[in-house]
């Protein structure tokens, strides 16, 4: 099987082999390439030691970083490419990094520490594709499979868990029963894990095509990470609008919305807060009064937790706190826009629809319907330039001071009422308009 990697790859890899080494590309680039994909990066692992790899490169272009941890760096056009002697594993005592690594001559052996088969996989012009743990047959057969023993390759780094799934996620691939079992197995080993790595690999997984099938057969794994999802796996809604329990309907939310970060973030915590919100009435139908607000409030503590940056955050809980909002009159509908924020309020809408979708479909035309009255009504205010912040007001808190208001919490909350009052439709936007009507506010109001 030949491989078109890039010249300065080959380039690298030649200057290795002309002193005698043996070099190649190595790992996820490999499987890329394999699959037809492009790769994101490329590494390069050597049977040159460190010092030996240095003399056989341009030592002008060598990033020295690294280099006593067995790597060595060099700039090529522009591009920084890792080369990596062989090596072994000591002993792993924190489920994440060896205690120590041994150089080794011999690419059987490096290849036999990776994670899984479809990474364990070397390519070079000169030698070929070496693939001595048949990575290729299982991306054939599109299956995720340790190398070795599963419960030595998670005892070794439990970050490889959340990996299997999302390789499992983001390629469609299953995971194989022997590394399957084990995953379930040693799940709790997560604990050992840094939050800021496991937040990068969820996200990964809530934006694989196969999200649905990986939630759903690992809630288990994803309830180390968040065990806030515990009490809803299993837990009926006794609703007539829902078919499905609380964790099966926001697995189908997640895997129905588009794959992008905030959108499966929201999808994932929306409801959340279902089941300590749960009550039911006495016609024996179930009600959850208040639950949007409870799982924002669930979600900004896990997301913190997990490290999530507090943008994401931000926009997460305020998608989940309005999706279960319905306003109906026009005035509701301007100040939702609001709330939300009008670059936000898009998402909303695509939150909305795929929680619908989810539902019972008995009422999902009405429902979708609803939406597209909700998304048109958006449209036309996008169309008018409204954005309903106090931008948006053709005077600013200097004309206010102008007047004779001059504090400055006192301009806020004037401004504040103003822009409601322009929501509202109760005054025309236009500056002597607003100037006039402050004038007339009662001082209560205006100066409180």
């Amino acid at each position: 099987m030949k491989i078109d990697i890039p010249s300065s790859v080959n380039n690298i890899i030649k200057k290795l082999e002309e002193r005698g080494y043996e070099a190649y590309a190595v790992g996820g680039c490999v499987r890329d390439s394999v699959m037809g994909k492009e790769p994101n990066d490329w590494d390069i692992c050597t049977s040159a030691l460190p010092e030996e790899t240095l003399l056989c490169l341009d030592k002008d272009n060598i990033i020295k970083n690294g280099i006593k941890h067995g790597t060595v760096t060099v700039r090529v056009d522009g591009e920084n490419y890792e080369i990596t002697t062989f090596r072994t594993d000591g002993e792993y005592t924190d489920n994440r990094h060896p205690e120590s690594v041994t150089f080794v001559r011999d690419l059987n052996e490096d290849l036999s520490r990776r994670d899984f088969t479809i990474n364990a996989l070397a390519y070079s012009e000169e030698r070929g594709l070496q693939d001595n743990f048949h990575g290729i047959d299982d991306i054939d057969n599109k299956i995720i499979r340790c190398v070795g023993s599963p419960d030595r390759r998670f005892g070794e780094d439990a970050l490889r868990i959340l990996r299997a799934l999302r390789f499992s996620s983001v390629l469609g691939f299953d995971i194989e029963k022997r590394t399957a079992k084990s995953i379930h197995k040693n799940a709790y080993l997560l604990k050992n894990i840094s939050k800021e790595r496991i937040m990068s690999e969820f996200i990964k997984i809530l934006e694989g095509k196969n999200v649905e099938a990986i939630l759903l057969e690992y809630s288990d794994v994803i309830a180390e990470i968040v065990p806030e999802i515990k009490p809803m796996i299993g837990f009926e809604q006794h609703n007539p609008h829902h078919v499905y329990d609380v964790w099966t309907h926001t697995v189908k939310v997640v895997s129905g919305i588009r794959a992008e970060k905030e959108l499966r973030l929201a999808a994932f915590f929306h409801d959340i807060g279902k089941p300590a919100k749960f009550i039911m009435d006495e016609n024996g139908i179930g009600h959850f009064h208040g639950h949007p607000e409870m799982s924002a409030v669930i979600a900004e503590r896990a997301l913190k937790r997990l490290k999530s940056d507090n943008k994401t955050i931000a926009n997460v809980c305020r998608l989940i706190r309005f999706h279960d909002v319905r306003p109906f009159v026009k005035k509701s509908i301007r100040h939702l826009m609001a709330q939300s924020g009008m670059e936000l309020f898009p998402h909303l809408l695509e939150l909305k629809r795929a929680d619908a979708k989810a539902q019972s479909e008995d009422y999902l035309k009405e429902t979708l319907e609803y939406i597209d009255f909700l998304e048109e009504m958006y449209n036309k205010e996008r169309e008018n330039n409204n954005d309903f912040t106090l931008k948006m007001l053709k005077i600013n808190g200097q004309d206010l001071k102008d007047i004779g208001i001059t504090n400055g919490r006192e301009i806020g909350y004037c401004l504040n009422q103003l822009l409601i009052k322009v929501i509202d439709e109760e005054i025309e936007n236009k500056k002597d308009i607003l100037l006039e009507y402050a004038e007339k506010m009662d001082k209560n109001i205006c100066k409180s």
